[in-house]
């Protein structure tokens, strides 16, 4: 059976999933909106089940992969919940520090996704970590409609804070080099971008679709950016060009790049949003722009 893709669904029902998967719209909403395209014995259930992600399908590294060393660690986060548990991955048997990247996930906490993202990261001889902002909240809860529900109610004040806490951890590590990079996705992209406003001593940020800080905090970045945009994507495509005004301003380091025709997500190969030869190349410009920042 073929995968479906974005192409398979009327762009109207997918910019009604991403209000859905952004807390805009919640599930009664989206499956009374939805009945219109559920033609062909399909249900506007079915649609969302359609749209929905599938973790196992998508795994690229397994979690007992031989070439790598994981492990969950605690956190002390004094400014934000407390403690913050976060999945680390690195290459097992590696001598010498590592140069190392934060994975900032969506808005459903640490799920089998982005772990799976700091296991490709170690594979490619990273120290990656991948921190849990729903950890005050019982941690992921393995159910993505449960796991956006919690992230509604995290307190941002201090989950914030949790964040700088991993960057600050990682970096502290023995196994590190001392160089550390940051990756994040939707959510994640936003608190990327957030970051780079706040560590004056982080080395590289790669924000997929995320939010942009406010344009005054632009000048407070001191890392360069490579910033993933999709195409269709008003939501997040909006707030840009004021952005890179600020970042033009104070001569900050940046490269952007719109991928033709994608949605937002299309890097999770989870859903049919994902769009294979976009996500490949963003990636591959990622992995090219760790290199040059945190490796040399």
């Amino acid at each position: 059976m073929n995968r479906l893709t974005a192409a398979d669904f009327d762009q109207e029902l997918l910019v009604l999933f991403d209000a859905y998967v952004h807390g805009d719209l919640d599930r009664r909403g989206f499956l009374d909106r939805a009945q219109k395209f559920a033609v062909g014995g399909l249900t506007a259930a079915g649609l969302l089940a359609a749209l929905s992600p599938n973790f196992a399908a998508a795994q690229v590294i397994a979690k007992d992969d031989k070439r790598l060393v994981t492990e969950t660690v605690s956190v002390a986060s004094p400014d934000g919940h407390g403690t913050v548990k976060a999945y680390v991955a690195k290459p097992a048997g590696a001598s010498g520090r590592l140069p190392a990247i934060l994975v900032i996930h969506e808005n459903r906490g640490l799920n089998p996704h982005i772990e799976d993202i700091a296991r490709r990261l170690a594979v490619d001889g990273y120290l990656a970590m991948a921190p849990d902002a729903l950890t005050p909240l019982g941690g992921y809860p393995g159910d993505e409609d449960k796991a956006r529900a919690l992230f509604a109610t995290l307190d941002q004040k201090k989950t914030l804070p949790d964040f700088l806490a991993c960057a600050g951890a990682l970096k502290a590590r023995a196994d590190c080099s001392g160089k550390v990079g940051v990756v994040g996705f939707c959510y994640g992209g936003g608190i990327a971008h957030t970051l780079a406003t706040r560590l004056p001593d982080l080395a590289a940020a790669v924000p997929f679709y995320g939010n942009h800080p406010p344009a005054e905090a632009a000048a407070r970045v001191k890392a360069p950016l490579l910033i993933h945009f999709a195409d269709k994507d008003d939501r997040i495509n909006a707030a840009w060009p004021t952005y890179e005004a600020a970042l033009k301003a104070a001569g900050i380091a940046y490269t952007a790049h719109r991928y033709a025709g994608t949605q937002h997500g299309f890097n999770n190969d989870t859903t049919p949003r994902f769009d294979a030869a976009a996500a490949k190349l963003a990636w591959d410009r990622t992995m090219t722009f760790f290199a040059q920042n945190l490796k040399s």
